[in-house]
Formats: structure tokens, C-alpha cells, sequence
């Protein structure tokens, strides 16, 4: 599958310890209605292709922009190329009814106080069976391009997404998670079976997350390597150094 790229070149506005410019390729494309952005280093090419991590995040494109393309960034300087999309009901996508008045539920039962549950199932349930064959396309592109090339991983954005892909994917080798969203209850199986190696991060004050169901869901994993780094603050609060630790577990099991 060919991809319709558009492309742009950008320069860090750091340097790295050697005093070289960090310079990242930056393409855009669409995928039928499916857009997204790949970034590549330098150093990746037919002769050398880059291991690839997808950048999951919440939805919005235009909001994540900056904080994707930081990412993006320490990724290349670790060799990695790195591909996000948007989300179903996202950025300029298509909304529906019914995840509309899901998301506005679920607003207004944690604002009471009220179980939320069968709301959490409305919601995310349709947003993972959704979007994890829109990735699993866009793997099938990015992997088709002669500078791509595996280990795959999947780093961070809606935590049932990264799940069911881990689990359905076998090209995926490993994945970061971050405990930042609900996760149906009945997804508990799916984590039971997944085996790939895992590195969850947990904002122990984070005022979106239920504590307690990451914790329990941490434990349901299946995986025989698991790491679970907690840290206080809230969901904004991740310090530098969670960043780095993830890097290196991606370094461990991609290169």
C-alpha cells in the first residue's frame, strides 16, 4: 500500500552531547479517511531500517501536536521511528450520537459520584473495536516502506486500545502504557492474555484515573515481564525521568 505522503523536514531546538543538530523527517498521510504523521531519523533507510513505535494518545491531532512530536523526537534520538493516528471521533473526524452522549455520562456520573461502568463499556468498548483494525492497517503501510522496519512497540493514549492491540497483534513486541484512562471491566480477560513485555505508568494522584483499577489491572496482566512505575502528581505530573526509564525499556526490546 502506498502511502499519500506529504513531508516536512524539522530540527530540534536542542542539541544533542556531540553538539549535532537532532533532525527528524516528518511525513504526513491519509490511509482512506485515516490521517496521520510518521517521523523517521536520519539514520533510517532501506540499508538500515528503524524500528517502529506507534504514538497512541487521546484524540485530537491539533491539541497533541507538540507533545507527539517531543516523543517523536527522543525516539529518533534513540534510532526509532515512530506513527500516530487520529482516533475514531477525533480531530476532524466523524462524530457519533452515541459516543457523544456516552462521553457526557460519563461526565456527569463521575461529577455525582455514580457508578460508571456500564457507561465506561458505551464508551470505550465501540472506541477499541474501532480503532485497533485502523492501526493494524496503518502497521500494514508503514511496515511496507523500505526504511521501516520491526521490532514494533506501541507507546502510551487510551490504555484499552494499547491492550486489545498487543493482544491481537503479533507483530507488536512491546508496550508502554499509561494508567490514565478507564478500561472496561471486561477487558481483565484480555489482559490475562497478553504476553508482551510491558512498562505501565501510573500517576498515583491522577484526578482522571481510578487508582485502584490500575492497580488491579496491573496485577491481571499476563505478561512475565511487567514493570509498574508509580509516581505522585497528577496527570500532568509525569517527571522527566518516567520519560527516560520508558526509553529505555523500548531501547531493551526493540534494538
Amino acid at each position: 500500500m502506498n502511502l499519500p505522503f506529504t513531508t516536512h523536514h524539522r530540527t530540534t531546538h536542542h542539541r544533542l552531547d556531540d553538539g549535532t543538530a537532532d533532525e527528524i523527517l516528518e511525513r504526513e498521510f491519509t490511509i482512506g479517511d485515516i490521517p496521520g504523521i510518521l517521523w523517521t531519523p536520519p539514520s533510517a533507510d532501506a540499508s538500515t531500517p528503524a524500528p517502529l513505535i506507534l504514538l497512541g494518545h487521546p484524540g485530537g491531532l491539533g491539541m497533541m501536536y507538540q507533545r507527539l512530536l517531543g516523543r517523536a523526537r527522543s525516539a529518533a534520538a534513540s534510532g526509532f521511528a515512530t506513527a500516530t493516528i487520529e482516533l475514531p471521533g477525533s480531530g476532524d473526524r466523524p462524530r457519533t450520537a452515541e459516543a457523544e452522549q456516552a462521553r457526557a455520562d460519563l461526565h456527569a456520573a463521575l461529577a455525582a459520584g455514580e457508578p460508571v461502568d456500564g457507561i465506561v463499556d458505551r464508551l470505550v468498548l465501540p472506541l477499541v473495536d474501532a480503532a485497533v483494525p485502523e492501526w493494524q492497517t496503518t502497521l500494514d503501510a508503514l511496515l511496507a516502506l523500505p526504511e521501516i522496519g520491526g521490532p514494533v512497540a506501541i507507546s502510551g493514549g487510551v490504555i484499552a486500545i494499547a491492550m486489545r492491540l498487543a493482544l491481537v497483534e503479533p507483530r507488536i513486541a512491546a508496550a508502554g502504557l499509561f494508567a490514565g484512562s478507564y478500561v472496561p471491566l471486561s477487558m481483565f480477560d484480555e489482559a490475562r492474555r497478553i504476553t508482551v513485555p510491558l512498562h505501565v505508568l501510573l500517576q498515583w494522584d491522577d484526578e482522571g484515573n481510578d487508582r485502584q483499577l490500575a492497580l488491579d489491572l496491573f496485577d491481571a496482566f499476563g505478561s512475565a515481564e511487567k514493570t509498574l512505575q508509580a509516581n505522585l502528581g497528577g496527570h500532568r505530573g509525569v517527571p522527566a525521568y518516567a520519560g527516560e526509564d520508558a526509553a529505555r525499556f523500548f531501547v531493551r526490546h526493540l534494538k
